[in-house]
């Protein structure tokens, strides 16, 4: 029995035959297939390393563009002169800086300038890169942007390239030096700030700039609107011209004059350079977008729209602006749309349009701390004239947006800087208080 049950389990057992037939059909097969396919993929990844080998070999023979002449440069730069010091400067082309650099700088996000310093001071001078762009590119963050993985040797002579050609300081006495400084694109027309400082004293330039190879095309850079000379009105003294801004629309309108838009919440009294330096200090851009051209003052759309550029480069606080025809004391005035988005920094990427925040007046007051931080608030001052509107009854635009407000517009007048907080003289006007009981309902000029 023993016998038969043992019979029976070899028997079960595959025969030599089978087994050998196993060997040769299953699982080896399988096991010599796999290691057929590891070594094409193997062959493939060498072939490809040899490619990416050659390709290296190519990039690692970067060399230095020959010898630049920036005559041509200074043919085209703006310059400026004052208190000893004459400064010079022009956005490259993309073939400036392929020339220049051997590569295309602008293509990477990075608005290359050039600046030429000639200091005829007795002392030598610094310029603070961060005056023209807080989120200036240093050389070296540039020329990263240009390396090649492995090729450290054609890396190293790319990084002394771009460094040899950034702007040192400092600018010593009777020296002339020039290069380049890595900013953040703009278009049309750059607004450059140029802080050059002294043992106690800031020498600040502000340069409009010509962008060229602008998408929108050789002939558009920004001209600022103007008003004829009989147009407009100069007040030479604060009290008529406080009565002349609160006499102002309260409001933008609609393309048709038919529906009331955004307030206006804000003035600007100063020259246009000293007005754009002290945005640009703060991270305003230039940013205007299809919905800004709904808002109207004076029967046409914003002269000017920038944005404040917040945390991993989302707008916030928006701004529109219109000049006025009046001005103060020969300097010009504006008028000023201030808001934020609901949702702030938080608003959803690639939204096509913004919906007001309700509260205007928390847009409003942090317009007037980035001025004063900006070092060119000289004075500031409230006046009526946007109309109050409480949370428990809110105004209402044209587009559904609701707001509410004390009623206040900023007035904010900016000089040349440099200027401390402890500068900023707070004008006698409308007394800013926090609103603490409903407002009187007050009639509504909206813009037409």
């Amino acid at each position: 029995m023993t016998s038969d049950r043992h019979t029976r389990s070899m028997a079960s057992l595959p025969s030599p035959t089978a087994t050998s037939r196993s060997v040769g059909t299953g699982r080896p097969r399988r096991i010599a297939n796999a290691l057929h396919a590891a070594n094409a993929g193997f062959a493939l990844a060498i072939a490809l390393a040899l490619a990416l080998t050659l390709a290296l070999g190519g990039c690692a023979t970067w060399r230095a563009p020959a010898a630049f002449d920036d005559g041509a440069l200074r043919t085209r730069a703006v310059t400026d002169s004052r208190q000893g010091v004459r400064v010079s400067a022009v956005v490259l082309s993309a073939e400036d800086s392929r020339r220049m650099f051997g590569a295309e700088v602008n293509a990477t996000g990075v608005q290359p300038v050039w600046v030429e310093v000639r200091n005829q001071t007795p002392e030598p001078m610094w310029l603070l890169s961060p005056g023209a762009d807080p989120d200036y590119f240093s050389p070296n963050e540039v020329a990263w942007s240009m390396h090649t993985p492995l090729a450290r040797a054609a890396n190293a002579r790319i990084d002394e390239h771009f460094d040899s050609h950034g702007f040192r300081s400092p600018i010593l006495p009777d020296e002339t030096r020039a290069g380049v400084l890595f900013l953040n694109p703009e278009r049309r027309t750059r607004v450059l700030n140029i802080d050059l400082l002294q043992n106690r004293r800031l020498i600040p330039f502000s340069l409009f700039l010509p962008v060229p190879d602008d998408a929108a095309g050789p002939d558009s850079a920004w001209v600022p609107f103007s008003y004829r000379d009989a147009d407009i009105t100069d007040y030479r003294d604060l009290d008529t011209l406080r009565a002349a801004l609160e006499r102002l629309p309260c409001c933008a309108s609609d393309p048709r004059g038919t529906e009331s838009g955004d307030p206006i919440n804000a003035v600007f009294v100063g020259e246009l350079r000293d007005i754009a330096a002290a945005l640009v200090r703060r991270s305003y851009r230039r940013d205007a977008r299809a919905l800004d051209a709904s808002q109207r003052v004076f029967g046409r759309a914003a002269d000017a729209v920038l944005r404040k550029q917040a945390q991993a480069g989302a707008p916030a606080t928006w701004m529109r602006a219109w000049l006025a025809p009046i001005r103060f004391e020969g300097r010009a005035v504006y008028l000023v749309q201030v808001g934020r988005p609901v949702g702030g920094r938080f608003a959803p990427r690639g939204a096509t349009g913004s919906v007001l925040h309700e509260d205007i007046d928390e847009a409003r007051n942090l317009l007037i701390q980035d001025m004063m931080y900006s070092g060119g608030l000289d004075k500031l001052g409230f006046a009526t004239g946007v109309g109050p509107a409480s949370p428990t009854a809110p105004r209402t635009t044209g587009d559904g947006a609701r707001y509410h407000t004390d009623g206040l517009r900023a007035v904010l007048f900016l000089a040349t800087r440099p200027l401390s907080l402890a500068d900023v003289e707070l004008l006698d006007w409308a007394p800013y208080i926090a609103q603490t009981v409903e407002p009187p309902a007050a009639p509504i000029v909206t813009a037409r």
